[in-house]
């Protein structure tokens, strides 16, 4: 086994062996982690804000959710400018004079040019009603061409860095769905704080290859083998998403295994789109009990879900956009 490999291997068994303890709420709130080196602390299990959010058709049930989640102990708001062509923000925004200081509010730039990231930052702190945001991250990195337009003399990442030292944001980072190999080098290139990857039991045995990911027979290539190692060597937050796989993976295992599996990994949240309220107080339930999986149960858990349901997710997180 090689260093690198060895020292993800090592920074796993110890992520877990202390997850339950770290942090660890009151029965009525979840468990906590830090969010790398930033100083925050967030709840385990984070608030996706996306399509699922969106499926809240009436704007009451859906701020009754968002209530609801907040009092559960979910403190971490996962939202982008993007959602709903901005109503995720704005629905948010709804509750943040009231909630503010109880969350950890993260959002999403899809601009690739500075000044319209810059233009994208005023608008979202408008609509999330705040005067600054605790997590700004790049939205979905799609590959390496993708990676140097974000990183261009006046790419987004320039709007970034200048929104984190004018304290409009705590954090920055960088998203991706279904390109481990160029969230690597993005992680390895450049001065980020955070970073959202897609950690599920079934991309766990994903590579990134031409054409696409493609199931493979050892996990070597996913975002658990390139990304996320890189992610906690530089100690960055750690949001996993896609934890069930935009519930494409609903079948194959039960929920609450494939939100422990991503949880049992060194990250500090698992983020998740809850589209029923059934559905926050199931997977709050299971965040609260959470016990880290061993790596013998997630390799199981993994060997368990079908080659062509693996490369079926893959295709779809290839070409996938929630907005």
């Amino acid at each position: 086994m090689d260093v690198t490999r060895r020292r993800f291997l090592e920074a796993t068994a110890a992520g877990a062996a202390i997850a339950p303890a770290i942090g660890a709420s009151p029965a009525s709130k979840l468990p906590t982690r830090p969010f790398g080196k930033t100083g925050m602390t967030v709840s385990i299990l984070g608030f996706g804000s996306g399509s699922r959010f969106l499926m809240y058709r009436e704007e009451d049930r859906a701020l009754d959710a968002l209530n609801r989640a907040i009092d559960l102990g979910i403190t971490y708001i996962d939202t982008a400018h993007a959602y709903g062509n901005g109503q995720s923000e704005e629905r948010i925004g709804r509750l943040m004079g009231a909630r503010r200081k109880e969350v950890t509010l993260a959002t999403k730039l899809p601009g690739r040019k500075a000044d319209d990231a810059r233009r994208q930052i005023e608008l979202s702190l408008k609509r999330l009603r705040t005067d600054h945001l605790d997590v700004l991250h790049i939205h979905d990195l799609k590959s390496l061409d993708d990676l140097a337009a974000i990183e261009a003399p006046d790419g987004v990442l320039k709007a970034l860095y200048e929104a984190r030292d004018q304290k409009v944001a705590r954090a920055i980072g960088i998203t991706c769905h279904a390109s481990p190999s160029a969230l690597k080098a993005a992680l390895e290139r450049h001065d980020f704080d955070a970073t959202q990857m897609g950690l599920n039991a079934a991309l766990a045995r994903m590579s990134d290859a031409p054409g696409g990911m493609k199931a493979t027979p050892m996990p070597e290539g996913g975002f658990e083998e390139l990304a996320l190692p890189v992610a906690v060597r530089k100690r960055m937050g750690i949001v996993a998403m896609k934890v069930f796989g935009q519930e494409q993976l609903i079948g194959s295992a039960a929920p609450e295994k494939l939100l422990a599996y991503s949880l049992s990994l060194p990250v500090s949240l698992a983020s998740c789109g809850m589209p029923r309220p059934e559905f926050i107080e199931k997977n709050a339930e299971v965040a609260r009990h959470f016990e880290p999986m061993s790596a013998a149960d997630r390799r199981k858990l993994t060997e368990s879900i079908s080659a062509a349901k693996k490369v079926s997710l893959g295709a779809f997180l290839s070409d996938h956009a929630d907005a």
